[in-house]
């Protein structure tokens, strides 16, 4: 079975958003070019490294050669992006693997991400686990890419506060802080 293949060059939208309360959040990867939108689920950790490895990508690339890719130094105010979600959010797929790349072609960050696998499809005989049904693969330029990852850090950043003492996230419902030692 040939993979459906979601492919954005030069996205008019890629952000990371939530839906929900802090605690229970479900963060997306949303890109729209057009009309054409897509939206996956993602997991807080492979939200946040995601925005971290772009962080180091663009590092890497401001210090290759008299920084001849023209990262810019700061993020460029008309790239950020603050806006919700587009909706209606319908989600495409739940992100299992993720990778990340660099064109040096056309200079852009390419992102790609596939279906999470699930345990009840391992188990089939018949199911062929080689060629994913569907991906994800989005090419943005190096300012574009820099904006997403300073959304992402404080879309990530933006759930529930970390106690002081126990160092768990506290509920907006309240909190048992129970320290290392206590029975």
């Amino acid at each position: 079975m040939t993979p459906i293949v979601h492919e954005f060059d030069w996205p008019d939208r890629v952000v990371i958003g939530t839906i929900g309360e802090p605690g229970s959040r479900t963060f997306y990867l949303q890109v729209r070019s057009g009309d054409r939108m897509i939206s996956i689920a993602l997991e807080k950790q492979q939200s946040a490294l995601l925005g971290e490895k772009i962080e180091e990508l663009l590092d890497q690339l401001k210090s290759h050669e008299n920084n001849r890719y023209s990262v810019p130094e700061a993020t460029p105010i008309e790239l950020v992006d603050n806006e919700p979600l587009e909706q209606p959010v319908d989600e495409e797929f739940r992100t299992g693997t993720m990778s990340l790349g660099w064109d040096p072609r056309n200079a852009q960050v390419v992102i790609e991400a596939f279906p999470l696998i699930d345990d009840e499809d391992q188990d089939d005989p018949d199911f062929d686990n080689s060629q994913p049904t569907h991906m994800l693969a989005v090419r943005i330029p190096v300012g574009t890419a820099q904006a997403f990852a300073m959304r992402t850090s404080e879309v990530v950043g933006a759930g529930r506060p970390i106690c002081a003492l126990c160092g768990t996230p506290i509920d907006a419902s309240g909190h048992e802080c129970v320290l290392p030692g206590d029975s």
